[in-house]
């Protein structure tokens, strides 16, 4: 029982936040690539697969993230006590924990079109990228954005079989909101990066961080409209729009204090129902 409690650690599954924004931009490109008019049973089937990917595949780079920075962790307050860090789960079993889940992830990929395995199989190295790069750049969240992102772009294709630019923009813009909250999430540990080295975006813009991720926002605000553009939505879609513009430029920039560590993770999750809005606009758009 003891290995098990363990193991849901390692993996983060009661911090169910990780994988839930790794599952909305999924679940966003299959909204709008869906012909809802078809058969209802395939979006739920092919939406499980995205979410059962997203966990499997989230609790495969939190393992290869603890892996990498056990000597880091120990340093840090927060994650000090993640079982890698804490020396309660070995590296050789952790790495077997991973490698068993990335084979599970495949069972569910082989599921979609041809099409569909080969992008998602050649995106296979950046999801492993993370760790490394805020050891070179202050840039990882940039990194971690391309990465979580990816599904919008493998949804979409699992559908129309086909790329278009109406999700390359998507993506685009979600890239920034993920550089967006995860600078927000690296307030929390920001005394301690400066400490043992670690880079970020927020150290790099923490003297004028609203600034940059009002900017950030701004640019996957104006993705969403181009989506609306694109895809020809009424202008229901547009008027919604100003709830995830008031969540993302007043909850989480105006009202954000870097120096509360609470705050910053209060907005960081708050998140989660950001990718619920953004799911709602888009059915919105597609369904009135």
């Amino acid at each position: 029982m003891n290995q098990i409690n363990l193991f849901i650690e390692l993996i983060r599954l009661k911090r169910p936040i990780g994988f839930m924004l790794l599952f909305w931009p999924c679940l966003w490109g299959l909204t709008l690539v869906y012909d809802f008019q078809s058969n209802l049973l395939n979006y739920f089937f092919y939406s499980a697969l995205f979410l059962s990917g997203s966990i499997l595949m989230r609790s495969a780079g939190c393992i290869v993230n603890d892996i990498a920075d056990k000597n880091f962790d120990k340093k840090v307050e927060r994650t000090k006590k993640r079982p890698i860090a804490s020396g309660k789960v070995s590296v050789k079993l952790a790495s077997v924990y991973a490698v068993i889940l990335c084979g599970i992830a495949f069972l569910v990929l082989i599921n979609f079109n041809k099409f569909t395995i080969l992008m998602a199989l050649i995106s296979m190295p950046l999801a492993f990228t993370y760790p490394l790069m805020k050891r070179i750049t202050y840039w990882p969240q940039l990194f971690l954005g391309i990465t979580f992102n990816y599904g919008l772009v493998l949804a979409w294709i699992s559908i129309a079989n086909e790329i278009s630019i109406i999700p390359i923009i998507f993506y685009l813009g979600a890239i920034f909101w993920t550089l967006g909250y995860d600078t927000i999430y690296g307030f929390q540990d920001i005394k301690d990066d400066e400490i043992i080295g670690v880079k970020s975006t927020s150290i790099k813009f923490k003297n004028d961080p609203k600034k940059f991720l009002f900017i950030s926002y701004c640019i996957f605000i104006i993705s969403l409209l181009l989506i609306g553009i694109l895809m020809s939505f009424k202008y229901y879609y547009f008027i919604f729009l100003i709830f995830p513009i008031f969540h993302l430029l007043i909850f989480q920039v105006k009202k954000l204090n870097i120096n509360l560590p609470m705050d910053c993770l209060i907005r960081f999750k708050s998140n989660n129902f950001l990718g619920l809005i953004i799911l709602i606009n888009i059915l919105i758009g597609k369904l009135i």
